[in-house]
């Protein structure tokens, strides 16, 4: 069963509940210093500055969907959940083109909130579709169904059931590959006609994926048994609740929790950052395709860093090596992958 918004709440704990405070504050901040020239800020840290952009996203998509709520015209209170629904996009992406930069507790935290968000979108979706199609029902009720003499109340209806709260699988950004059982997917960004560049994997099993091209973001969550070759990605890879997988990709930031037996290969600028992982391998990149070098070039990822083998382990703060992962033998990589004759398919998507 895959975390809801108020077990991930739970999981990051004091971490939250720091992260809530410091947005409120800066969102005060932000709104008595509307005036300030942008060279003001010139010297806030990558974190302070991801959090200010963030709490003034957060209260752009609270003060959507409070209009919304109490908008009286139909079209206004449309106009309003679409605001909401693209301001909480946004938030996506800004989490995204900064979790390289983020403490794990920021970025967990950052999820939690925007999680929160989508469930709030899709509970004023709900109260606002009903409205309509309610008085419409009880016209007819009315018409089918004329008084009689002997009027005997009605029993008490049920209350409708409690909406279920999105899981972290449905609020992943992008489009991508969901729900699959022994399929080969394949996807080309060079030739395809979808420009987001966030893509997601999630709930596959026994699947090969072939990704070419260059993606801003690479969300993975609840992969078994999968083989997962990757181009170029610009921005971060996040990869969650993964077993006796094998990962090939290229990316300037990995981070990778709750993987169990699962191997990576990887060409990566900054260190890869494990959490809660046990049984995890590490190696060099030996994917190939026609075109690679250029998209490895344009991504800035054409340079051998060895960071593959630079593992940061958050959950083991002992000198000591962390028990939790190691190097594939040299014996044992992988030869090289080359999968230039895999070609996109028209229902892969």
């Amino acid at each position: 069963m895959e975390p809801e918004p108020d077990q991930l709440k739970a999981a990051t704990g004091g971490g939250h509940r720091k992260h809530l405070a410091m947005l409120e504050r800066l969102s005060k901040r932000s709104s008595s210093s509307a005036g300030a020239s942008p060279s003001d800020s010139s010297d806030a840290s990558p974190v302070e500055a991801f959090l200010s952009r963030f709490a003034g996203a957060k209260l752009d998509t609270e003060s959507s969907l409070s209009a919304c709520r109490s908008s009286s015209s139909g079209d206004d209170a449309t106009a309003s959940l679409a605001a909401a629904a693209a301001a909480i996009d946004g938030i996506d992406r800004l989490i995204a083109e900064a979790s390289h930069a983020l403490p794990p507790y920021e970025l967990r935290a950052a999820l939690a909130t925007a999680a929160d968000l989508r469930a709030a979108h899709r509970v004023a979706a709900s109260e606002l579709r009903p409205k309509k199609s309610f008085s419409f029902r009880n016209k007819n009720r009315n018409l089918k169904n004329p008084p009689q003499d002997h009027v005997t109340a009605s029993p008490p209806q049920p209350p409708p059931p409690e909406q279920p709260k999105p899981s972290l699988d449905a609020i992943l950004p992008g489009f991508g590959f969901r729900g699959k059982n022994g399929a080969t997917f394949v996807k080309d960004l060079r030739v395809s006609n979808d420009k987001d560049g966030d893509f997601t994997l999630a709930d596959l099993v026994s699947c090969e994926v072939y990704l070419k091209g260059k993606y801003r973001a690479l969300y993975i969550h609840k992969l078994r048994d999968c083989r997962v070759f990757v181009g170029a990605v610009l921005g971060s890879v996040l990869i969650e609740d993964v077993q006796g997988c094998i990962f090939v990709m290229a990316a300037h930031q990995i981070r990778i929790h709750e993987a169990r037996v699962t191997d990576f290969y990887l060409q990566v600028r900054s260190r890869p950052i494990i959490e809660d992982c046990s049984g995890v391998r590490f190696a060099p990149y030996v994917l190939n395709y026609e075109g690679i070098e250029e998209d490895l070039k344009d991504s800035g990822l054409e340079e051998e860093t060895g960071n593959w083998a630079n593992v940061d382990d958050f959950k083991w703060l002992k000198a000591m090596q962390s028990p939790n992962w190691c190097l594939v033998p040299e014996e044992e990589w992988l030869q090289t992958v080359n999968i230039s004759e895999v070609h996109e398919q028209e229902d892969d998507i």
